[in-house]
């Protein structure tokens, strides 16, 4: 049966329906989410285009928007030791963003809002985004909004560290998919006196980047109720910028979150 967000998802629409909302004004959104990218034992790999599908459809409600399908590969690099994880080279994946990004604004839309969910896809999406207008794209970053950031201030102080299938990761997820996440499965990666930027390694157990499970924090602390506040938080944030944008207001470029310092 179909949900009200059903008709804001182009592939669920007859191209004329896509016209006519074009006509009408709708802003465009476009999804960046791995669905092949490893997120522990307890987690799925397709972690991050949950997030990005499920956050894209909250935009499109509140500014009017139609999302295109998620951009479901990237440039992952820090997770190819585990096995299912893929990643694009850093130039295929810029190129493919700025193609995608082309075709849509050649339709006509407003504007385009590129929602990432990703840490190493910031910077070749900033790349492919700098080849367009700056009033006609923005480049939404789903971790940096002050929102955010003081909701994980405030509920996330136990965790030392983390970025991937954490504390934080896994609340988000037992806020959207409580079925898809297997709790009995969690498991921290070990304790690090600073953190290391590079790739995990299941493998390599001297490295500061050693994690058995794929796990980069303690994911054990997740609740659904952080994750709920987390997304409450990033929904306000995500809104507050795109309406901004889309009204022709300017939009402060974000520097990237202290939060999560080590690039994935």
């Amino acid at each position: 049966m179909a949900t009200e967000t059903d008709f804001n998802f182009v592939e669920r629409l007859a191209w004329d329906e896509v016209a006519r909302r074009i006509d009408r004004g709708a802003a465009a959104i476009l999804p960046v989410g791995a669905a092949a990218k490893q997120h522990g034992f307890h987690l799925p790999m397709d972690t991050d285009r949950i997030q990005a599908e499920w956050l894209a459809a909250r935009l499109a409600e509140r500014i009017d928007a139609l999302v295109w399908p998620t951009v479901a590969y990237g440039y992952y690099p820090a997770f190819v030791e585990y096995a299912g994880s893929i990643s694009l080279s850093a130039s295929t994946f810029e190129a493919m963003i700025a193609e995608i990004a082309a075709a849509i604004l050649g339709y006509g839309c407003r504007a385009l809002l590129v929602l990432d969910t990703g840490i190493s896809t910031l910077t070749p999406v900033d790349r492919a985004l700098a080849r367009f207008d700056g009033d006609e794209v923005l480049h939404l970053r789903i971790h940096d909004g002050p929102r955010y950031c003081r909701a994980v201030v405030a509920l996330a102080e136990q965790q030392g560290h983390g970025s991937h299938a954490d504390e934080l990761e896994t609340s988000l997820m037992l806020a959207l998919a409580p079925q898809r996440v297997e709790m009995s499965r969690a498991e921290a990666s070990p304790v690090v006196n600073f953190e290391t930027p590079g790739s995990l390694t299941p493998s390599q157990v001297s490295s500061p980047n050693y994690s058995r499970s794929g796990s980069y924090g303690d994911p054990t602390l997740a609740t659904p109720a952080k994750g709920e506040a987390f997304l409450a938080a990033m929904v306000d944030d995500l809104t507050e910028q795109a309406a901004a944008f889309v009204a022709g207001e300017v939009v402060a470029k974000k520097s990237p979150g202290a939060i999560r310092s080590v690039s994935r």
